[in-house]
């Protein structure tokens, strides 16, 4: 059996969201070192604030300010602290009810080890430096032995000079993606400039990716069959938005991309278009690949001059 490929892969992206009267109050008073609560129907403080009674569902908005001091009611330490994380010691996940308040918050204790934190203990925020109206304002809670704030939350007007109206979450996710046997194959055969798919051992198709299995069947796939180089283009589309943040599609617009079908293949794969005004490229078009100059992968198909495909030699790959 070949050695399986595996290959660290990450997906990330930009979450812009507005946040409304309510969040936008909460995170403009981090910014001012206010903590803001909602009161809910039963009289609870609800800290973070949020628009809509967890067990009435009617609309919330009345605000009020609670204490930056507070009690741990639950916490588990962490002691491999990861990117990103409020710090870069180990620490401890907290809960904490803020005095005034109803519920708890969610953040890090800064303490030198878990021999320090128990439930009950008394902790107050300590601000970031620089504040830009999110929850890393808070820096961190830590250790506080002085008095405790109002037990009675104090009245907001939620009025404050330049609000905070919306926030940019980067969404990232880090993970090892192993492609299987089969794909392992595929990739591997890309390095010599071949393209390898497997045939089904019931109904005889060739899938190019190919999947360990044939999607029609149900069975396993191992013979290999090389395909191509040469295909036939058997439906495309015309890209007129260039992509933003991705440096390997640097692409003017607009472009083709296409579903190609490799001679000798029974399923067609996607491939850009170019060589080609893209308002001349059509169903049929016979294609062959242009390599990039030491790379893995195809960059691009482009025209052979051969005549057009007749369309039922492709139409099922449609």
């Amino acid at each position: 059996m070949p050695d399986v490929l595996s290959a660290p892969l990450v997906v990330e992206f930009p979450f812009t969201r507005s946040l409304g009267p309510v969040q936008g109050a909460f995170l403009t008073g981090l910014r001012e070192r206010t903590v803001l609560g909602v009161r809910a129907d039963d009289g609870r403080v609800l800290v973070p604030p949020v628009e809509y009674d967890p067990v009435t569902a009617n609309e919330l908005g009345d605000l009020v300010e609670v204490a930056p001091t507070g009690t741990v009611t639950t916490w588990a330490w962490n002691p491999s602290p990861r990117r990103d994380q409020p710090l870069d010691t180990p620490f401890a996940w907290v809960l904490v009810r803020l005095d005034g308040a109803g519920t708890a918050l969610l953040h890090a204790l800064d303490a030198p080890g878990p021999d320090a934190v128990r439930t009950g203990m008394r902790v107050r925020i300590r601000w970031a430096a620089t504040r830009t109206g999110a929850i890393t304002d808070i820096a961190c809670f830590e250790p506080y032995e002085g008095e405790p704030g109002p037990a009675e939350p104090a009245p907001h007007t939620r009025e404050f000079t330049d609000p905070v109206t919306g926030i940019v979450a980067p969404a990232r996710l880090d993970y090892v993606h192993t492609p299987g046997r089969a794909q392992s194959a595929y990739i591997k055969a890309l390095e010599g400039r071949r393209t390898v798919g497997e045939r089904c051992p019931s109904c005889r198709k060739v899938y190019v990716p190919p999947r360990g299995a044939c999607p029609t069947c149900g069975v396993a796939t191992a013979e290999q069959v090389e395909v191509g180089p040469r295909g036939t283009v058997t439906t495309f589309c015309i890209v007129n938005i260039k992509a933003a943040h991705t440096a390997n599609l640097d692409i003017e617009v607009p472009y083709v991309y296409a579903h190609i079908a490799l001679d000798g293949a029974d399923l067609a794969l996607h491939g850009r278009i170019a060589g080609i005004p893209y308002d001349q490229v059509r169903m049929g078009l016979r294609v062959e690949p242009v390599w990039s100059e030491g790379a893995r992968h195809v960059d691009h198909y482009r025209p052979t001059g051969e005549p057009d495909a007749d369309y039922d030699t492709y139409k099922e790959l449609v």
